[in-house]
């Protein structure tokens, strides 16, 4: 086999920040035509290295030489013109215009003759041959109203924005992060038809499976530093993980598999917000995997038994009592001992702007201080319990939330929920944009919470993470239960997962 043609050399990159060195020295190469994966944990420096790359951050030290000139992009249009493009985590998209109007923004076709007027009819004609180009164009018509796209087809939407033009480098940060398997599948296709466009592409993810099945390379970096390359098919997790935590860290999805106790959570024909007749159980000691396509009512489920969504109809049971749903609101949900982390931790689930303590003791401000008056030093000192127990990195509980890093964010948004003393969790999405070491961390939390007595609900779209941790599994379609799988009596694989996701097989009995 021909050997791949280097068009990016990376020499010794730095960049420092006041009082940190996120990049020090790096260096490795990206070939054409091939997926280079880019892992490490939160921290690590990934992403302020590709920043460098499309021009976002400045180059400190070190050199680049792309497609055999040296290059250092001014900003990133100039990287944007050199063919460097992005598509960051967080969608940038403009909700009230068209797919074709964000495609072409900043550079929209004009028409030769009389006035400069946009030239609709071409822009929307190139818009659909990119479109089609890539695989989408069935499913994203270039007239459409992007706020009327999901997630996913937004997230494509990205893509054809980012090789509209002459493009020779694609950098995707955490592209699959609300993605589902079906979709995620669709968007491995386009990066493959990009690839045998002898495109090179930087790809950036937590989720191991992924990587093993996209990447060609992977390169991983530590504490800002380059640890080493490997080629997919030499390696595997454990080798990685290694090289990515600097230890070993053993099974990823380590259970110490409990016999379930008595029923704390149960639903009878349970009807509201795009579900309806919703039959499921949690028991003591079991964490319970919620599946499903997005929009398949999972999370609307989720938020109903906790009071966040209006219930229509059906039963709710606390310990084999029934809940009055008249009035029923977050409010009755944790004074019954259900706690709620939300998928979007950022918009729901934590004041940013706030410090650690300042988020870890609302729910529960009316109990720890009865008279109305908030004791400071009782308050730290009660957020400086949580913060040792999960092990939130952090140099004091006085530091605003949005500093830290996801995983540790996470662990804050936790750390509320288990001040309540709740027995009933439901976790909804609880490893997403976090990386692998806190993943093991998370995991081990869950685990414990269980074998104390909790019961979890969990929602995820990582079908290796529902496959590993859950010792039943329920399948939603189209906002119903389309079957159920359970630990020893059936195979726990992502495809049976995803055959009675999509209703391909019932439920047992």
């Amino acid at each position: 086999m021909e050997q791949q043609q280097v068009l990016l050399e990376i020499k010794n990159l730095t960049k420092v920040f006041p009082g940190v060195v996120a990049v020090d020295h790096v260096s490795f190469d990206i070939r054409r035509g091939e997926v280079h994966v880019l892992i490490g944990e939160n921290g690590a420096g990934k992403s302020t290295l590709v920043k460098m790359l499309a021009g976002i951050n400045g180059i400190d030290e070190g050199e680049l030489i792309f497609d055999g000139e040296r290059f250092k992009p001014a900003d990133v249009l100039d990287a944007q013109n050199h063919g460097i493009n992005m598509v960051h985590q967080e969608l940038s998209l403009m909700p009230n215009r068209t797919v074709a109007q964000n495609i072409f923004v900043g550079r929209e076709p004009v028409k030769e003759k009389g006035l400069k007027w946009v030239d609709l009819k071409k822009m929307n004609e190139e818009s659909q041959k990119l479109l089609d180009g890539l695989g989408v164009g069935e499913n994203i018509r270039a007239d459409a109203w992007v706020k009327d796209l999901s997630i996913a087809l937004q997230q494509m939407v990205e893509v054809a924005k980012a090789t509209s033009t002459e493009n020779k480098l694609l950098i995707l940060d955490e592209p699959t992060s609300s993605l589902t398997t079906p979709e995620i599948k669709a968007l491995f296709e386009i990066i493959q038809r990009l690839k045998e466009r002898g495109l090179g592409i930087i790809y950036i993810s937590h989720r191991m499976n992924e990587i093993f099945e996209v990447g060609d390379r992977i390169t991983v970096m530590r504490d800002g530093k380059y640890v080493g390359t490997r080629e997919v098919k030499n390696t595997n997790v454990d080798e990685v993980i290694n090289m990515m935590i600097g230890r070993n860290i053993g099974q990823l999805f380590d259970r110490k598999w409990n016999k379930p106790g008595k029923v704390l959570l149960e639903t009878k024909g349970l009807t509201g917000l795009r579900f309806r007749n919703v039959n499921l159980k949690v028991h003591a000691g079991e964490i319970v995997g919620v599946a499903g396509l997005v929009g398949a009512g999972r999370t609307e489920v989720a938020k109903a038994i906790f009071g966040f969504d209006p219930i229509e109809g059906g039963q709710l049971f606390r310990e084999g009592e029934e809940v009055s749903l008249k009035g029923y609101t977050p409010k009755k949900a944790i004074e019954k001992g259900i706690a709620y982390l939300s998928e979007d931790r950022k918009q729901e689930g934590l004041f940013l702007d706030f410090t650690i303590s300042d988020n870890i003791v609302p729910v529960m401000l009316s109990k720890l201080f009865p008279n109305g008056f908030v004791n400071n030093r009782k308050k730290v000192q009660v957020a400086d319990e949580y913060i040792k127990k999960l092990s939130v990195a952090t140099t004091d509980s006085e530091k605003i939330v949005g500093s830290l890093s996801g995983g540790n964010q996470q662990k804050v948004a936790l750390a509320k929920w288990l001040l309540t003393k709740a027995d009933l969790f439901i976790f909804d999405e609880p490893t997403r944009g976090i990386d692998i070491g806190a993943k093991a961390e998370i995991y081990s939390l869950m685990d414990e919470l269980v074998r104390e007595g909790a019961g979890i609900l969990m929602i995820s779209s990582e079908m290796t993470e529902v496959c590993g941790v859950s010792d039943r599994i329920y399948a939603m379609h189209d906002g119903e239960i389309s079957g159920e799988l359970i630990r020893g009596k059936d195979e726990f694989s992502e495809d049976n997962v995803l055959s009675i996701m999509l209703k391909k097989r019932g439920s047992h009995e």
